[in-house]
């Protein structure tokens, strides 16, 4: 990956490993069992993440380039990405479909501050016109307007809403269409569809807790 994305890249996880003390130490401060009940919740998750709205939450820099080879491999073209944060995993994809030859890539943010952090790192890493950015709730902005053969899609917001974005998503996936599916092991019931034997799909873990899915 080249300039100016690769520098702008390591700038960003810089500032996030330095903002992660503070969510560690937010996380301390919650009562036992807590966070695992937040992670897992269909109904807290607006207030939980409205909590970390100034914290990067990206994803891991082997995560990135995994994304990034993917799409890359792929040929991907369409990509739809549930949260966007900072826009870290954002930057991974767009510039695949750069280095593809272009493409487009819808992803959606609930927090309106983190949509301005992330419109600022994509102009800067000069990929802001391969993006659209939805704000509001995924349930509701990636109900319609998808590409009718989807590549590629990355699930990054609320876990427990996994399945039901996959709900809105599966059917304009492409065959041999790719899931990166990050923090899965705090979504069971989606890590149960895609690794059920005859569900449609093939699915391996990555690395810590990132499931890889393809749609048979």
């Amino acid at each position: 990956m080249s300039a100016p994305v690769a520098p702008l890249l390591a700038r960003l996880f810089a500032e996030a490993d330095a903002a992660s003390p503070a969510l560690r130490a937010m996380a301390a401060e919650l009562p036992p069992g807590e966070l695992a009940r937040l992670m897992r919740s269909k109904t807290d998750y607006i207030e939980f993440y409205s909590r970390l709205k100034d914290q990067p939450l990206p994803v891991s820099r082997a995560t990135g380039t995994l994304l990034y080879m993917l799409a890359r491999h792929a040929g991907a073209h369409a990509i739809v990405e549930f949260g966007t944060s900072f826009g870290l995993s954002t930057l991974h994809l767009a510039a695949a479909l750069r280095d593809n030859g272009g493409g487009h890539l819808i992803t959606c943010e609930f927090e309106p501050s983190k949509v301005e952090r992330a419109r600022e790192n994509l102009a800067a890493g000069e990929l802001v016109d391969l993006v659209e950015i939805r704000v509001g709730d995924a349930l509701q902005t990636l109900r319609s307007g998808l590409p009718d053969a989807i590549d590629l899609v990355l699930l990054d917001g609320a876990k427990a809403l996994y399945p039901q974005v996959l709900d809105l998503l599966e059917s304009g996936l492409r065959p041999g269409a790719l899931v990166v599916a990050d923090n899965a092991d705090d979504s069971p019931e989606y890590l149960a569809r895609v690794r059920t034997p005859g569900g449609g799909w093939l699915s391996t873990p990555f690395a810590e807790d990132v499931e890889v899915s393809m749609k048979l």
